[in-house]
């Protein structure tokens, strides 16, 4: 376990240089050692896109864990479950009724309507049989349709659907200093996680199981859900919605570090944030000078990952 983590944090280090050096302008050690302009590039562009990646990646890797041991099922996430796309309707919300809104405005009610949307989509889980686990990443599915129709129609309705596929697509281009600090409080969410992640870990024993071991199961899964509501709102905001992060980054990483959140927690932020920054980078690469949108790399990738964890031998449902 600890040489792969060994291994895995030289991979990051490895990525964070290469997004250091990727870009439409070229630039090397030679440049960095003889041009200000060059280290003027990496303070204002190059470091804040590979730092908002970074943060991304982690926050939505470990929301995604989150939800799904409240969920006590592996095959949810916030961004194909109706919080993403409740974090979208909200800041929409605050565009058309509060036009002069500050940006901490909009990242506070895309939070509260991300939050509502969570609880919404755990109120309709509740109600599915236990032996029908796949059930509900597919209700999931359709309620975050749902919920992305509702916004569309009203984006339509507000002459703004230019700026909801702004929200919708996540990419990083025009992340600069100045633009994704926000992104630091997602992060700092992220790792309060792991001050509660032992109750987390009983949590997903399920109700009866936390009750009788004297776990205060409300409290527990209201703070979880602050932590999902948070990072999807803040995320939405800055970047846009990068879906399969809190997918499948969790359950690869459970098949190797196990279920003991303690341990498996820091590595699945860690994977999260290699994900999204591999994938940043390589939209970079693709089509170089142009860009493919990290979203989309990652929904291509998230896509089969979960179709193969759905039909897979050995993939854990509940």
């Amino acid at each position: 376990m600890a040489r792969a983590t060994l291994i895995a944090l030289l991979a990051l280090l490895a990525l964070v240089c290469a997004s250091l050096l990727a870009g439409v302008a070229g630039l090397d050690a030679r440049a960095l050692l003889t041009s200000g302009e060059g280290w003027e590039l990496i303070r204002d562009s190059r470091l804040p896109r590979t730092l908002a990646a970074l943060l991304t990646g982690a926050a939505l890797a470990v929301a995604g864990q989150i939800m799904q041991l409240i969920a006590q099922n592996r095959f949810v996430e916030p961004m194909t479950a109706g919080t993403g796309q409740s974090a979208v309707l909200g800041i929409l919300l605050t565009s058309v009724l509060l036009p002069g809104a500050a940006l901490p405005v909009k990242m506070a009610l895309a939070a509260l309507t991300a939050l509502a949307g969570s609880l919404g989509f755990f109120a309709i889980t509740r109600r599915l049989p236990p032996t029908q686990p796949l059930l509900v990443p597919l209700v999931g599915l359709v309620y975050g349709g749902v919920i992305g129709a509702a916004t569309a129609y009203a984006a339509f309705q507000a002459d703004m659907l230019q700026y909801l596929e702004i929200w919708l697509g996540g990419e990083f281009s025009g992340t600069m200093r100045g633009r994704y600090e926000l992104l630091w409080l997602a992060g700092l969410a992220a790792l309060a996680s792991y001050l509660v992640a032992d109750q987390l870990s009983i949590l997903g024993l399920g109700e009866a199981v936390s009750l009788n071991l004297g776990l205060n199961y409300r409290q527990v899964v209201l703070a979880g859900l602050v932590v999902i509501a948070l990072v999807s709102g803040l995320t939405v905001v800055t970047v846009g919605m990068i879906p399969f992060v809190g997918l499948v980054v969790p359950n690869l990483v459970s098949r190797v570090a196990g279920d003991n959140l303690r341990r498996s927690l820091p590595v699945t932020a860690l994977a999260g944030a290699a994900l999204v920054l591999a994938a940043d980078l390589a939209g970079r690469l693709l089509i170089h000078p142009f860009e493919i949108p990290a979203a989309t790399v990652i929904g291509i990738l998230g896509a089969a990952v979960f179709l193969w964890m759905l039909y897979g031998r050995g993939s854990h449902a509940a």
